[in-house]
């Protein structure tokens, strides 16, 4: 529960996170923090004592930061073919439209305004973007929304007890194709310039291989 999270702050804390009062101010806090290689998961509050996060970090951290604020912690999965990472994002509406946040090491994986009238038009605003570092597309579907507030009882947001099975749970949820098997295969290939401004800034070491 959030109060558990709340109770654990130190007064600096807890001052970062009263400044975090819009989307894109978690964003852009998020925009600071170092994209990790590591294969364990952090919860909030040590993402932000740590100022690390991978792509699940950066999303239930954007989640807890969006709860805060107001808005429930709704998390949706971008899933790829098996030649590329899946990608988690943080989910928000603003004028009955949603828009994400997001930890990635692609520049294009980040946030979106709160312009989409649908979960599918907001995911495949990503899809463009959404390729491995050999500049293949890969997104074939998307599943969620996920509601975080029923993993309460795992103190995800104070806790990394309970974050594998908060992870493994949420393959429960059923995948909603957004392409079909036929068109993956003629998918053409990322061109060279937007494959470099993809992976500007990245962290190598926390790249999907591809062989």
């Amino acid at each position: 529960m959030i109060k558990n999270l709340e109770a654990q702050l130190v007064s600096s804390e807890r001052k970062l996170l009263d400044g975090l009062n819009s989307p894109i101010k978690i964003q852009s806090f998020l925009n600071t923090v170092p994209y990790s290689e590591d294969e364990f998961y952090r919860c909030p509050l040590r993402v932000l004592r740590d100022r690390k996060a991978h792509c699940f970090d950066g999303a239930i951290f954007a989640a807890m930061a969006l709860r805060r604020i107001g808005h429930p912690p709704l998390i949706l999965e971008l899933i790829p073919n098996a030649r590329d990472d899946d990608h988690i994002l943080a989910l928000y509406k603003q004028y009955n439209f949603w828009g994400s946040v997001a930890q990635s090491n692609f520049t294009g994986l980040r946030y979106r305004e709160p312009v989409y009238r649908s979960l599918r038009e907001l995911v495949m605003s990503y899809f463009d973007d959404f390729f491995n570092s050999a500049g293949e597309k890969t997104l074939v579907g998307y599943r969620g929304p996920i509601n975080l507030k029923i993993f309460d009882r795992l103190e995800w947001m104070s806790s990394e007890t309970g974050l594998e099975t908060l992870s493994t749970d949420m393959d429960r949820y059923r995948v909603h194709p957004v392409i079909s098997g036929e068109m993956a295969a003629s998918l053409t290939p990322v061109d060279k310039r937007s494959l470099l401004a993809g992976l500007m800034g990245a962290n190598e070491a926390g790249l999907f291989k591809v062989h």
